[in-house]
């Protein structure tokens, strides 16, 4: 140990003491994770002498953060947002972190050379800073389109609240997603190979590349290629060749259009590929067949069937997308069913806009994101009902996995922490909540209890298939039928409810991470605390600024035209003012869709005897709920994403990981680590130097000025209003030409 070393292990800043003792019995064990790929990334040795919360993990951890949370927060108000991704900051924390170790004095401002565990937590906090606080949303859309303002008080606990109850429930969650070997969290496999490339020597043989070489010329190789589809030739991006046969077939262009089905169209884009999925080079492959398996047989079979037998009316609409549509195809007009002044549903305006209608697909994916719902509740009680209740008795003394055994040198974080960190937000929930009029008091407990009701049952899809079936739905349809008319409180406990759980997500994952490196947890716990209450503070200081400084912002600014708050407004009115019961009741066509809650909840069931009653077979592999959350990302995604996603899979999940083991256990998650890497700094470049000086690729066949398949998104049957020619000399003319479609507009 050198002498700053000893120094830190002695001083360390949190005062954390590793029982070095039990550390040393549990280094000298010769085991392995059983799982393949964590026994491949995941080193099964320890130094617990290493510092962490140093006095560069501080300068760091806050510079950064702020820095992260107020680039994402300014531009998410831009007409045209940009995301830096936290790992932008993981690869330029590490020479950074070199550099303050080479010119700081030794001592306690410099204990060392720069660490691997320094590192992971320096990171953690600024992916907890990194995305925009969903709660911001409520502010912006209330000072903008309802002309509310409660204060920056208010504004804040409301964030603070959203933000941080996750993090008590990640304490409970621990037991059964961090510390058992089988919960992998496959995205984090990613960043671990990602540290480990960065600090660890390897013993290589001569003539064979270390994994630090392969990471550096696959991240410079996507760099310079994403500049090919992402800007010089985007029609690389989706080469939709069956819609290309006949582009102006509006059934051939619905079947291989990139916004129809998709089919046979292909993607050569890494970015457009993995920007809703993830990267599929790190999800296990049976959950990609589950996945497989759901999309196929709604996006493939069910849509098309319901779609061209026309049922709900289907052909007066697309067969794909998220856009409403009056009874007679034509947009509907939202804002005009909202009554301004009371902030309620308008009935002269609703009498005349008519019911609301949805493409086919969308309404089929509410649906079958109902029975996913429902479908996590009844799979978790017959699959996992006697795991769970074992694994919280033995949840701190069980030894099976290498890797927990090792952070047992480590004190954990006690119970009351995160108990009096969960109670604690909820009485400031409740406490704003009801004080400042977002909601009751009783609506906070509710949709607190939505999101402890579905944590775990969401955790366990997420750590096995790095998906996430989100609460956002369901949240919207309860409080909906509860609190009719009132858009300020349905956006208020689709937050609260939805973000709560999607942060206890966030947070278990970090554990997970902090779990694989051996980060000691009290320092994982300040780390993220400090990173997600920067990120609320800086993300509302932002938006108040911008709103009080910019000029017609999300209205009518060309720079400032806020498409998420846009979007975020429009769900308040739908889902708040025009309600589910008008949506999905009795008296809508739609109102079908409910027994999908039905079908999703006995589903899974006869699955589970089946697989009983044969076992050790490919039923073993079958997972309802990952099938019905499939589809989860659709809209705003594609089916094309899909099946290219799909694709990429089968090669590295199915072919590499099958018949190149070797190869795919050393290289494939630093693959993906390099390829993302190589897009965020194109992306950052790109943004730059053109995007902000409105400088565009010049038009030509691998850019064209307008889509190629222009009707991918077309009804089949005229909409009373008609639609815009799209192979008018100029579309955006008000005296463009309309187009004639094969079937005229009915009443």
């Amino acid at each position: 140990m050198t002498e700053k070393q000893e120094y830190l292990a002695e001083n360390d800043f949190i005062d954390e003491k590793v029982d070095a003792e039990r550390a040393s019995i549990v280094l000298e064990e010769e085991e392995n994770s059983p799982i393949p790929e964590v026994a491949a990334i995941v080193s099964n040795k320890d130094e617990p002498n290493l510092p962490t919360m140093t006095f560069r993990f501080w300068v760091m951890a806050v510079l950064f953060s702020c820095l992260l949370s107020f680039f994402n927060q300014f531009f998410w108000f831009r007409s045209n947002p940009m995301t830096l991704s936290t790992l932008v900051i993981q690869l330029i924390s590490y020479p950074f972190g070199k550099l303050m170790a080479r010119v700081l004095p030794a001592g306690r401002l410099n204990p060392g050379p720069f660490n691997i565990k320094e590192h992971v937590l320096i990171a953690l906090t600024a992916n907890c800073a990194g995305g925009t606080a969903y709660a911001v949303d409520i502010t912006v859309i209330q000072k903008v389109f309802y002309g509310q303002d409660h204060g920056f008080l208010a504004n804040w606990l409301l964030i603070l609240t959203t933000q941080t109850l996750g993090f008590g429930m990640a304490g409970v969650l621990r037991r059964y997603l961090v510390y058992p070997a089988a919960m992998i969290w496959p995205a984090n496999l990613v960043q671990v190979a990602l540290f480990n490339t960065l600090h660890k020597e390897e013993d290589i043989l001569p003539g064979q590349w270390s994994r630090f070489k392969f990471f550096c010329v696959a991240t410079v190789v996507m760099f310079f290629y994403q500049w090919i589809p992402g800007f010089i030739f985007p029609v690389l991006s989706s080469i939709a060749w069956v819609c290309w046969i006949d582009p102006k077939n509006p059934v051939l262009s619905q079947i291989g259009g990139p916004k129809g089905m998709g089919v046979g169209a292909i993607s050569l884009d890494w970015n457009n590929i993995v920007s809703y999925l993830g990267s599929p080079l790190v999800v296990p492959w049976w959950a990609q067949v589950n996945i497989a398996l759901g999309f196929f047989l709604l996006a493939w079979v069910l849509v098309p069937i319901a779609y061209y037998t026309n049922m709900w009316d289907a052909q007066r609409f697309p067969m794909y997308g998220s856009a409403l549509f009056k009874t007679t195809g034509d947009p509907y007009p939202v804002l005009s069913v909202l009554n301004k002044e009371t902030l309620t549903l308008s009935q002269e305006g609703y009498q005349a806009a008519g019911s609301l209608r949805i493409a086919t697909f969308f309404a089929l994916e509410y649906g079958v994101g109902f029975a996913c719902l429902t479908s996590m509740m009844t799979h978790t009680w017959l699959y996992h009902r006697h795991k769970l209740v074992a694994q919280w008795k033995q949840s701190r003394t069980q030894s099976e996995d290498i890797h927990h055994k090792l952070m047992q040198a480590y004190p954990e974080v006690p119970d009351w922490w995160y108990g009096a960190l969960f109670f604690g937000m909820t009485a400031v929930g409740i406490f704003t909540c009801q004080f400042y009029g977002y909601m009751p008091w009783w609506a906070v407990l509710l949709a607190i209890l939505l999101a402890v009701i579905f944590a775990l049952p969401v955790g366990l899809i997420q750590a096995l298939t790095n998906q996430q079936p989100g609460l956002n739905i369901i949240t919207e349809y309860t409080i909906g039928y509860i609190l009719p008319g009132d858009p300020i409180a349905n956006v208020t406990f689709k937050t609260l409810g939805y973000i709560t759980m999607a942060q206890a997500m966030t947070f278990t994952s970090d554990l997970k991470l902090g779990h694989y490196m051996k980060v000691p947890p009290r320092s994982m716990f300040w780390a993220q605390l400090l990173g997600t209450v920067i990120a609320g503070t800086i993300n509302l200081v932002t938006a108040n600024w911008l709103l009080n400084s910019q000029k017609d912002i999300c209205t009518t600014s060309k720079e400032f035209g806020c498409p998420n708050a846009n979007t975020f407004y429009s769900a308040s009115v739908i889902w708040g003012v025009i309600a589910p019961k008008l949506m999905f009741g009795p008296t809508s066509i739609y109102t079908t869709i409910n027994y999908f809650f039905l079908i999703g909840l006995v589903l899974p069931i006869p699955f589970y005897f089946i697989k009983k009653a044969y076992p050790n077979t490919w039923l073993d592999y079958v997972h309802v709920p990952v099938m019905l959350s499939a589809t989860g990302m659709m809209p705003p995604a594609y089916p094309y994403h899909y099946t290219n996603w799909l694709a990429l899979g089968f090669i590295f999940q199915f072919f590499a990981r099958r018949y190149r083991s070797e190869w795919h256990l050393r290289f494939t998650y630093v693959m993906s680590a390099a390829f993302d890497s190589g897009v965020a700094f194109m992306g950052l470049l790109s943004f730059f130097i053109f995007s902000l000086n409105n400088i565009e690729m010049p038009v030509w066949w691998g850019n064209p000025a307008q889509n190629i398949c222009r009707l991918d998104n077309y009804p089949l049957m005229q909409p009373a209003g008609g639609k815009v020619d799209p192979w008018a000399a100029d579309p955006t003319a008000p005296d463009a030409p309309k187009y004639q479609f094969s079937k005229p507009y009915k009443p």
